[in-house]
């Protein structure tokens, strides 16, 4: 009893030592459940229509279309194609719009119970005849008499890359870049098909009548001619225009929608100091050159000079077109003898050094049409026995496309080959130049048996064209690089400066002094991914994006091997939503806007009552003579360079004789016209088809906006820059 009662007598302490107790083990789930939520959170690289982007689903998607977009353009490069080569960044933002792109129409389709089914994906495939597969690349794919895009080859590559997985894994190897191409390929389809059923379904509410089908037909048919006078608002100082505030705020509120911005902007002034070589470092390098230079001149085979020097230029030990080397390299070749090696020469345009020696100069076929056939066994032996019986038969005149089918499941057709793919192949695989050569060599009608690592390969020319230069070279290409004495120079002066310089007024007066240079940035976004057009600044972006107005930053180091230091400071802060007039490209446009809306009213007074062009010209305006002016485009007035739209649709609207009902207000001018002339063009009015225009010329205009709306509706969030 005693104790219950010292119990009964301490209740109070216990419930509050329970309660803690208690409260402990809630709160520890509860705080393991904010960090699983907190982990989570950082996992989500965006958002948009409402769903959270996961970053690791995210990057595995941007890095099947980085690797699609790289086997596209080797596939082009291959196929003689002049395609510009894309950073790892440039794709990634480009990633990043497809994806927004995608997922946008998706919810929007998703909403409305559009799909696309597997049949109709097949159908199109069947068909051939869709813009994207015409767009393909692959020789293989495509039908070597109009070439056009087969489907029946396509299940041919698919085949063989099936059977090459079981029966030989490394020629499924170098297949399987193409075969995953395809994949993408075929998906992207699949978003084309549903992202145009549903563009259809919006553009099928976009109606034309008869009415609007004749005004089209008059505005593109009726041509004017046109006597002019005008006064133009460059005329017109403008001290002698009186702007108020609320001048200026009623025509922001006019035009408010320019001024939105779907996502947070931050401004910033920054100095960017990019690392150069020295002349320490330039001479050092103009004296490895020399050496290269003697090595080269003697050497029989370059090929391991080249990789020693570190050239930026890969040797390819075959004759090449012209198109296929560097630029400045190609510049040179025409002017070398066979045999000579180069001083070295610098190119500016990507800060190298280069020497080139010109090993061969031949005249070779531009492109080679030829059939192939891959003949293996279970032994080098074995397989060179049957390519030797093989190669003899069709010697013999026995039908290649038909033992290539019927033995090795090959297709054993005609196909082309450019020599730049030629030049491609032997770069990307060297063990392949006794085939590029033969290729090259070969006469039409003429065979080959080249024993090649899998096996035997069986070459017969069918066909070659255009005889052409090719040129076969060795280059040393070095960066005119910094040293790490040299970068640690420039580090060491740059930091000083920094650590020296507290704030933006003491960074802005004495930047000059030091040989710095302070530049304005006012609309950083994350979306851009980068600061100032600089690779490597996503440290930078992350410090932008959390400092406080006039904070500045620490030095960053930026670029490739560090060759840019960036500071910064943040001058600037605009939400997400609309501009503010205190936002200075807002405020210089609203000005702008609104003196030339006081200017053309004192310059339509100036001219009211007019009714000549020579009354016009005794008020001091200026004369022309346009002709060919038509509704449906622009009236360029040349003394002004400016196009003016409203003068076409005040000059269709003048009967011929006439004299302009009233001043038009333009964008660089005020006009009165007469309209001298009228001429009908040759055409014959079709009211269906001029009715399909509107909607048409409708839909370019709207789908724009429409587009866009749809952008700012999805709530996009992109955290791209912390990841």
């Amino acid at each position: 009893m005693a104790a219950l009662g010292k119990i009964r007598s301490r209740g109070t302490i216990l419930i509050i030592i329970i309660g803690i107790g208690l409260f402990g083990f809630i709160a520890g789930d509860f705080f393991k459940g904010c960090e699983g939520t907190s982990n989570a959170s950082k996992q989500r690289i965006a958002e948009l229509c409402g769903e959270k982007v996961n970053a690791v689903d995210y990057q595995k998607y941007v890095e099947r279309y980085v690797e699609a977009a790289k086997t596209e353009r080797d596939l082009q490069l291959q196929a003689g194609m002049n395609v510009p080569e894309l950073s790892d960044e440039e794709l990634r933002n480009t990633a990043w719009q497809v994806y927004l792109s995608n997922h946008i129409v998706a919810a929007q389709a998703e909403k409305l119970g559009l799909t696309v089914t597997d049949n109709e994906v097949s159908s199109i495939i069947a068909k051939g005849q869709h813009q994207l597969l015409m767009a393909v690349p692959i020789p293989q794919f495509h039908n070597q008499t109009d070439g056009r895009f087969d489907v029946n080859a396509l299940k041919q590559f698919l085949a063989s890359y099936k059977q090459a997985q079981n029966t030989n894994p490394q020629a499924a190897e170098q297949m399987r870049p193409v075969y995953e191409y395809w994949l993408y390929k075929e998906e992207q389809l699949r978003t084309s098909l549903l992202e145009e059923k549903y563009f259809t379904l919006v553009q099928a509410g976009m109606l034309a009548n008869e009415v609007e089908a004749k005004l089209a037909f008059n505005g593109e048919k009726q041509e004017s001619t046109i006597d002019l006078a005008y006064l133009a608002y460059r005329n017109v100082n403008d001290n002698k225009v009186k702007v108020t505030d609320q001048d200026l705020k009623a025509k922001y509120e006019e035009l408010k929608e320019r001024f939105y911005t779907p996502e947070e902007v931050r401004e910033v002034k920054y100095i960017a100091v990019l690392k150069q070589a020295s002349a320490a470092d330039r001479k050092k390098l103009m004296d490895e050159m020399n050496k290269y230079r003697a090595e080269l001149d003697s050497v029989a085979d370059p090929t391991r000079l080249i990789t020693q020097s570190q050239s930026r230029a890969r040797y390819i030990p075959v004759p090449v077109p012209k198109s296929v080397l560097p630029r400045d390299i190609a510049a040179k070749v025409d002017s070398m003898a066979v045999g000579a090696t180069s001083a070295p020469f610098e190119t500016s345009a990507d800060n190298t050094l280069n020497i080139v020696r010109l090993i061969s100069k031949v005249s070779q076929p531009d492109s080679v049409e030829y059939r192939s056939m891959m003949v293996v066994g279970e032994t080098p032996e074995k397989a060179k026995k049957s390519a030797d019986s093989v190669f003899n038969a069709l010697q013999g005149g026995a039908d290649f496309e038909a033992i290539a089918k019927k033995y090795y499941e090959q297709p054993g057709q005609k196909q082309w080959i450019t020599g730049t793919q030629m030049a491609q192949i032997v770069a990307d695989q060297a063990d392949q130049k006794e085939v590029v050569e033969a290729l090259n060599t070969l006469g039409v009608g003429e065979m080959k048996n080249i024993k090649v690592p899998n096996g035997h390969l069986i070459l017969k020319v069918e066909d070659r064209k255009a005889m052409t230069d090719k040129y076969q070279v060795a280059v040393v290409k070095r960066s005119i690089d910094f040293s790490d004495e040299t970068s640690q120079q420039y580090y060491n002066k740059f930091t000083q400066f920094a650590a020296s310089n507290k704030d933006l007024k003491s960074i802005e007066a004495n930047a000059p002094k030091a040989g710095y240079t302070v530049n304005e940035l006012t609309a950083l976004t994350t979306s851009g991914m980068n600061v100032a057009g600089i690779g490597g600044t996503r440290e930078a972006l992350k410090w932008a994006f959390n400092a406080k107005v006039g904070d500045k930053s620490e030095v960053f180091k930026c670029g490739d091997n560090n060759e840019v230091m960036l500071l910064m400071v943040l001058t600037g802060i605009h939400p997400k939503g609309y501009f503010s007039m205190d936002r200075k490209e807002v405020a210089d446009m609203v000005r702008s806007e609104v003196l030339r809306d006081k200017k053309a009213e004192m310059l339509i007074k100036q001219l009211e009552g007019v009714k000549s062009i020579a009354a016009a010209k005794q008020k001091g305006a200026k004369v022309a003579h346009i002709e060919q002016i038509t509704f449906n485009s622009n009236t360029v007035i040349p003394e002004l360079l400016a196009n003016e739209p409203a003068l076409s649709g005040a000059v269709f609207a003048t009967k011929k004789g006439q004299f302009s009902s009233h001043v038009v207000k333009g964008t660089a001018a005020v006009y009165v016209f007469q309209v001298t002339d009228r001429k009908q063009l040759p055409g014959k009015y079709n009211s269906i088809e001029y009715m399909q225009r509107c909607v048409q010329q409708t839909a370019q205009g709207f789908f724009t906006a429409f587009q866009q709306d749809l952008m700012i509706n999805a709530q996009i969030k992109d955290n791209r820059y912390m990841f």
